[in-house]
């Protein structure tokens, strides 16, 4: 029986195990204040800006930001897996990596660079005020 890649997607959403889909971007953001937090105090660019658009430090930034949310990602893929052979009664890495990315590095991404984003706000209205 062939499967559908999106529906099968969508069963996690509300079906057993769905504890994760909250947890693990929870998880990832609480790591990503915290790194965009030590940003702004470094007085460093914004996360997810800087990968986009300077060559010269992505691969460092990459890395550091795998450092960060590594873990995250990878238990996102586990429990996935597990979730696939459980309930789907199949093994969909593909899928697996697609969560754990959307889990992980997602929330990750856009949370550190906002966070930098804000406190320097924060910081330089003190300052002024």
């Amino acid at each position: 029986m062939p499967f559908n890649f999106w529906e099968e997607l969508w069963t996690r959403v509300g079906g057993p195990m769905d504890f994760r889909l909250v947890l693990q971007p929870a998880m990832a953001i609480l790591i990503a204040i915290r790194a965009g937090w030590n940003d702004a105090r470094e007085d460093r660019p914004p996360f997810l800006w800087t990968v986009i658009t300077n060559r010269r430090e992505r691969r460092a930034l990459l890395r550091n930001g795998w450092r960060d949310v590594g873990r995250v990602f990878v238990l996102a893929w586990l429990l996935d897996a597990v979730y696939q052979v459980v309930f789907l009664r199949a093994f969909r890495p593909l899928q697996g990596l697609l969560v754990a990315v959307v889990l992980a590095f997602v929330p990750y991404g856009l949370t550190r660079g906002l966070t930098t984003r804000l406190v320097r706000r924060r910081r330089a209205r003190l300052v002024s005020g």
